[in-house]
């Protein structure tokens, strides 16, 4: 297995583009109760670059979503009881898929058996580069032996808690335990695989890289969905999985690293991430006509 240690080059960005240049992303996320989560991958998915983001969300909670950024295009679905996108929403998902480049599904999803059937299907049909993190891979864990029946490039992005969940085996302490594991499951079902943690691991089965940014004030609710929708963001604009995985980690810790810096390690907030990946493109773009070299060899 290669072991990168070069960041790949930054998406294009032409002086004569327009928004349908830098992809569309839909971002299925939200609940009663977490519409947070759907809030900051959208953004993120924004701040990424992308020329257009979706958020679907249950209909109760799109009136908050909506009214945090009025940036990114809100599409409201049917909502369960417990106010959870209800499983009569699959059609119109299914639809709306259709027309974009790049899909993350489980952001503050919540559980339930209806979106357990929808996650699945999705999971298993739709052709476009999808990104599952949270509670999508919680709801993919129910039946496990259905990650490697998807239906195109796909990335999964657990904690050693859901990785746990997903393979049934607990996740080593040691970098070396962590990397074996994630390349267990990539090359397993053909997937993309960012286990998170101090040195996230990124690898597609073939290649493998370690993150080197980051800090422990981004162990706090919210950052993993900032991450989610930054992927998104750069499949969108054509970056392939692992290449889409390595970049999008190494710019999201740089965010928190350079946020960092005025709220402090203890004060910072998931939220500020979004305004640190304004900075961590500039850092990036100064050194664009380079490769960044990154890790360990």
């Amino acid at each position: 297995m290669r072991r990168i240690t070069q960041l790949p080059l930054l998406p294009a960005r032409p002086a004569d583009a327009h928004k349908g240049t830098f992809g569309r992303v839909l971002v299925v996320a939200g609940s009663r109760g977490m519409s947070g989560a759907a809030v900051l991958a959208g953004t993120a998915a924004l701040r990424g670059g992308a020329g257009l983001v979706f958020v679907a969300a249950p209909c109760g909670v799109v009136p908050v979503i909506a009214g945090y950024e009025p940036s990114y295009l809100t599409m409201p679905l049917a909502e369960d009881a417990e106010g959870r996108i209800d499983a009569s929403s699959l059609e119109e998902l299914s639809a709306q898929i259709a027309g974009m480049d790049a899909v993350a599904i489980g952001p503050g999803l919540g559980q339930s058996e209806g979106l357990a059937s929808v996650v699945s299907h999705l999971y298993a049909s739709v052709a476009i580069p999808m990104i599952v993190d949270a509670d999508g891979l919680n709801l993919l864990a129910r039946e496990p032996r259905q990650l490697v029946r998807h239906g195109g490039p796909r990335i999964l992005t657990p904690h050693p808690g859901e990785f746990a969940r997903l393979t049934g085996v607990s996740v080593g302490s040691s970098r070396e335990e962590r990397e074996q594991a994630a390349a267990h499951l990539a090359q397993e079902h053909s997937v993309t695989v960012v286990l998170k943690g101090t040195g996230t691991i990124i690898t597609d089965g073939t290649q493998i890289a370690v993150n080197t940014t980051g800090n422990s004030g981004m162990a706090t609710g919210g950052t993993g969905d900032v991450l989610t929708g930054l992927m998104a963001s750069l499949l969108a604009q054509g970056m392939d999985t692992f290449a889409a995985a390595q970049l999008g980690v190494h710019v999201h810790g740089l965010a928190g690293d350079l946020v960092a810096v005025r709220t402090s390690q203890r004060g910072l907030i998931a939220s500020d991430l979004l305004k640190g990946l304004c900075d961590a493109w500039i850092e990036l773009e100064a050194n664009a006509s380079e490769m960044l070299t990154v890790g360990e060899p």
